[in-house]
């Protein structure tokens, strides 16, 4: 079994991101009647993550180039 290259893990990690970063927009589409101010926090979580991940997605071109 040989290891992963970085790029893969990259790749893997990004992908973690953006499925993270979906579920929390669809926890606050879903908390969006029951509790405004949880939802907006959700809304604040998938937004950071959606930065995150412009933040490793550069760091990923940084480093496999």
């Amino acid at each position: 079994m040989s290891l992963p290259t970085t790029g893969e893990e990259f790749a893997k990690l990004i992908e973690h991101l953006r499925k993270a970063q979906e579920a929390a927009a669809m926890l606050a589409h879903l908390e969006a009647d029951n509790s405004p101010s949880v939802s907006h926090k959700w809304l604040t979580v998938s937004e950071t993550l959606g930065h995150t991940v412009k933040v490793v997605t550069a760091l990923a071109v940084s480093k496999t180039h």
